[in-house]
């Protein structure tokens, strides 16, 4: 019973994360590999070219283009900048938020491929703030860092933002990708196509960096 009902529950939230930019791409059509931007949004970093992964640890996708991120980020041009922006398309879905922001102020997010191997994989039903803890702590976390920094006004502050982000990109599903604050970009929209997807920001990168 617990693993149908885990079963059901990752389904809905994946599906949410998932799969509601397939609208946007009928809309554009297929020649079109990402959307414009406009008027452009400015960027939280001053000087660099932000390039924003929009995702959720629930969306499927999102976890089989985390490696592929992963290696772009190891060759990404030097005043190119990759931040990583959880976001949340129910309530339900924000102690994710959460988990993200508490792994980096704790600088364990080298755990971020564990995470998504633990909910899609494993099916563990990190969902909330007990079943997180308990699981960082198996990944050697201190536990009670962990519930300090989940609640803390920091990691508040950080959802607030990434919610602020989402909005203002109209995000309707992950992974989706924003460069320069002028364009985006995805799988769905880069053809159905993780690697078309990365391709498509290195190619928005220069239009990005001449406007």
């Amino acid at each position: 019973m617990q693993s149908t009902l885990f079963s059901r529950l990752l389904a809905v939230t994946a599906l949410a994360a998932a799969s509601l930019f397939a609208p946007v791409s009928q809309a554009q059509g297929t020649a079109q590999q990402y959307v414009a931007i406009n008027p452009p949004l400015p960027s939280d970093t001053p000087g660099k070219i932000e390039v924003l992964e929009f995702f959720a640890y629930s969306c499927p996708h999102c976890a089989a283009m985390q490696p592929m991120v992963e290696d772009w980020a190891k060759t990404k041009p030097a005043d190119v900048v990759l931040k990583q922006v959880p976001i949340a398309f129910n309530a339900g879905m924000k102690p994710l938020q959460q988990l993200y922001y508490t792994l980096a102020a704790l600088d364990r997010l080298d755990l971020n491929d564990k995470v998504f191997a633990a909910i899609h994989g494993e099916r563990k039903r990190l969902f909330d703030k007990k079943a997180m803890g308990e699981w960082a702590a198996a990944q050697g976390v201190d536990r009670a860092r962990f519930d300090a920094v989940f609640d803390s006004f920091s990691v508040q502050t950080q959802v607030e933002r990434a919610n602020q982000l989402a909005q203002a990109y109209r995000i309707e599903g992950t992974p989706s990708f924003a460069v320069g604050g002028k364009f985006m970009t995805s799988p769905v929209l880069a053809g159905n196509s993780y690697e078309g997807a990365i391709k498509e920001i290195d190619r928005l990168i220069p239009l990005a960096r001449a406007q």
